[in-house]
Order: structure tokens, then sequence, then C-alpha cells
């Protein structure tokens, strides 16, 4: 499959792709816009690294989910009444990449991921201002969702992201992270665990899909790498991602979306 003597750096190479996407994922969740572009760059067609990348990328979201466990615990409700709908639209997203053109999802995504970096600077303030009010509301101020109009825009941005990640994959975390950081009260550490998850959930199903419908466009071999790398990299990203004080991890946030942007803006 790989070139006499280039076998070696290949293989190391999609590795590390696979690493620094697992643990930029479990971070902020930006990984695919660093594993993608390298698959492309190494001459394999952008579905195929596309399909690749997603599958192989599953092992890392995972052990994201593990690191973060405890903070998942604290919040089922919540789990049970997004997670559906970010399974469904993980479906829809799956299938859209097989059978139409990623021309328009490239096209947005710079603007997508720009407006989630500036919800998750805007994040605090919007949400004291939802909250605000809510002392004669019809949930009390310690719900997860400060108003009720909040739970459905919760929902509907997880399905919208759900088929957004099933298609594409990209920076999908940055954007649910800015999304609930509006919606709901929850902290910067429980808004990262529920990316983690949703995260995962949506790469394994659009994997199955990918398995399922279409297996003549994996690439065995670098899906094996690139799940190397990313179980190590979630891992290590787990870890280092739990000790972040709120703070620094919204910067950490805002920096790595305004990157991508601008590297999504010159590569056009």
């Amino acid at each position: 499959m790989w070139a006499d003597g280039q076998d070696l750096l290949h293989a190391a190479t999609i590795f590390a792709a696979g690493f620094l996407a697992g643990a930029i994922n479990v971070v902020v969740g930006a990984g695919t816009l660093v594993s993608f572009p390298i698959l492309v760059l190494l001459g394999y067609p952008p579905l195929s690294a596309t399909v690749a990348n997603t599958i192989g990328i599953v092992p890392g979201s995972v052990s994201g989910v593990i690191v973060y466990r405890h903070e998942l615990r604290a919040h089922l409700p919540l789990v049970r009444t997004l997670l559906p709908a970010s399974a469904g639209g993980a479906v829809v997203g799956a299938v859209t990449l097989l059978h139409l053109s990623a021309e328009v999802f490239t096209t947005v995504l710079p603007w997508l991921i720009g407006v989630g970096t500036l919800l998750v600077i805007a994040g605090p303030t919007i949400r004291r201002m939802i909250v605000r009010p809510t002392t004669d509301g019809d949930e009390a101020p310690s719900s997860v969702f400060p108003r009720r109009g909040t739970r459905l825009a919760s929902v509907a941005g997880a399905f919208l992201l759900g088929v957004y990640g099933g298609y594409f994959s990209a920076a999908q975390g940055i954007l649910l992270i800015a999304l609930l950081g509006v919606t709901t009260t929850l902290l910067m550490q429980e808004l990262n665990a529920l990316k983690n998850l949703t995260v995962a959930v949506v790469n394994v199903i659009a994997a199955t899909v990918f398995v399922c419908v279409s297996p003549n466009q994996i690439e065995w071999p670098v899906v094996a790498l690139v799940a190397a790398g990313s179980t190590a990299g979630g891992w290590v990203g787990g870890r280092f991602a739990r000790r972040l004080p709120a703070g620094v991890f919204r910067a950490f946030v805002v920096i790595v979306g305004v990157a991508t942007v601008v590297a999504l803006l010159v590569r056009r």
C-alpha cells in the first residue's frame, strides 16, 4: 500500500495525526482539523480520509469518556435528554456524507467554528442574562436548563450538531461547548464531559454506518494507525484537560477555534 522505504515514516505520521486528534478532541474537540488534512496531504482521497479518520478516532473519544465518567454520572438526566438527538443526527449526517458532496460543509465550516468561538467567549454573559429573569419562572434556578426554551434549543442543537458530526466531525466539540455553555448552567469541565460523550457516540454511529454501507471506502491500515494514536492521545488529553481551570479552559477553546478558522481560510 505504501511506497518502499517510506513505510515507517508514513505510518509514524499517521499515528502522530491520530495522537494529536485524540488529545485535541478530548480537550476541546477540533482534532479532526489536524488529522484530516494530514491524511489528505499523504495522498488519501478526501472521502477515504474522512471515513478512516472518523472510524480511527473512536477509541480516542471513548478514552475521553472514561476519564470524565464521574462528571457524566452526575448529569445522567441531561445525558438521556441530549444523547438520542445527537445519535439520530449522526445517522443522518453519515448517510448524507456517502451520498452528497462535502463542498457545502467545507464552505460554511469556518463560519460555524467562528460563531462557536464567539459563543464560547460570550457564553457566560449570555447565560447570566438568561438565568436572571427566572426567579418567577417555570423551573427552579438550580435546573440545568434555566428556561424551557433553552431545553428545546439544546435538543435541537444537539441533533443538528449530530448531523454535522456524522457528516464531517471537525470541531463539533467546540460548537457543542458553545451551545450548551449558553443554554445550560453547566460548568466548563461538565460541558467538556458531556461533549466527550456526545462526540464519542456520534463517531461510533457514523463509523458503524460507514462499515455497513460503504466498506470499500475504508482504508483499514490507516484506520488502525489512527485508532492507536487517538487512544493514546485521548488518554493523555483527558488527564490534562481535567486539571484546567475554567478560565484557562475557555481561553484554550478560543485559541483553538480562532486558529482553526484562520487555517481553514488560508487553505481556501
